[in-house]
């Protein structure tokens, strides 16, 4: 195998799929990207079995020339060291050449590195996935779902399920919900589909959505998604993004939701979250990150927390609406923050049902969105 390519695109090719590399690998194979060469352009993938990642560079883009083949050919070489020395050759040009036993010389510039290379064949086959059915998303709304929903997902593997990400698609509404049992956020958008595609109980490892997340364009351009039984393809461009499901059905979460309400509250978005930022200083010293909030007269609500060595942090809000009975209750900041933080509402509505049910937070303009956090029984 023998070939001259530009640097940058061979770097952002490694960036994109050296997420899928696995960094303690069970076997070398699976720390390595594996690079195929033909006459037609250059496909570089990555795997650590829950996930893979393809990316495939085109010798030619319009007038531009990407890379030059002297001898197709295949070669896995280590993710780790590939990722960084790429990216720090001296030229815009990079040489690449497998000899005997995969023997690879990286030349660029006045660069001249060998490299111990892997056997391809060794490499793990991609999925075989069926793409008769699939949609479309466009990248900034499904970035947008991710970051607002794969926060609240479980990080214990005690419970496997919760650590991803639900999916449902039913009747054009594409849906996702995440909850560690402690607190829980959905995201629903309409989706166009076609003849009625529809799926449901579609769970996805969160972790595996945020780095999903880092290689979907910001913006509008459409990412294609195709659903098997155990696996998923997001088709972006000339890059691939297999995943696996996790197996195990999703709690019904529909249940623990309210509609009615015993207090209702309105208030700016970003000053509560101010003021909850402040209190968590002080509630994180405690190692509880326990934050109070009080409903006053007037439409006043004061939001408080103390450390035994620190002393006490208090604030006053005035809410834009208050109404229903007197409310005293506790919760952690820490998770009232990660909700606020993603929701993209001026103003947000708080609902309780009493100090010990849940508390639901929803944005003010739009319906697309809902948080729960379950309060805390506190002495004080």
């Amino acid at each position: 195998m023998k070939l001259m390519i530009l640097k940058d695109q061979l770097n952002d090719a490694i960036q994109q799929v050296s997420k899928a590399a696995s960094s303690r690998p069970a076997i070398p194979i699976l720390g390595g990207i594996k690079i195929d060469v033909t006459h037609h352009g250059i496909t570089l993938t990555a795997s650590d079995t829950d996930i893979s990642i393809q990316s495939f560079i085109e010798t030619e883009s319009g007038d531009k020339v990407n890379a030059r083949i002297d001898k197709p050919g295949s070669v896995v070489l280590p993710a780790k060291f590939i990722v960084e020395i790429v990216k720090k050759l001296p030229a815009d040009e990079v040489e690449i050449e497998v000899g005997d036993n995969f023997q690879t010389k990286i030349r660029s510039g006045s660069s001249d590195i060998q490299m111990v290379g892997l056997d391809p064949e060794e490499f793990p086959v991609l999925p075989s996935i069926d793409e008769n059915e699939s949609f479309s998303v466009p990248g900034d709304l499904l970035k947008s779902m991710i970051r607002q929903t794969s926060f609240a997902a479980s990080t214990s593997e005690q419970t496997p399920i919760l650590t991803g990400v639900l999916w449902n698609l039913m009747e054009e509404q594409f849906k996702f919900v995440a909850t560690d049992r402690h607190r829980l956020a959905s995201r629903n958008s309409h989706v166009e589909t076609s003849s009625g595609y529809r799926f449901s109980n579609i769970v996805i490892s969160s972790k595996t959505l945020v780095e999903l997340s880092k290689v979907v364009p910001d913006n509008q351009s459409l990412v294609d998604i195709v659903v098997t039984d155990n696996q998923v393809l997001f088709k972006l461009g000339h890059v691939l993004f297999y995943s696996r499901l996790l197996e195990g059905t999703y709690p019904d979460t529909s249940k623990i939701i309210p509609q009615v309400f015993k207090t209702e509250l309105v208030l700016d978005t970003k000053k509560l979250m101010d003021a909850i930022d402040r209190a968590y200083l002080m509630s994180r010293e405690e190692k509880t990150n326990i934050v109070r909030l009080i409903t006053l007269e007037n439409g006043v609500i004061e939001i408080s927390s103390s450390s035994a060595e620190l002393g006490r942090v208090t604030e006053h809000l005035d809410a834009s609406d208050l109404q229903g009975d007197p409310l005293r209750v506790a919760f952690n900041s820490k998770y009232m923050l990660d909700c606020l933080k993603v929701i993209d509402s001026e103003k947000i509505f708080i609902g309780f049902n009493g100090a010990m049910s849940p508390i639901i937070i929803k944005p003010t303009d739009h319906a697309h969105s809902l948080h729960i956090i379950l309060p805390y029984r506190t002495t004080g």
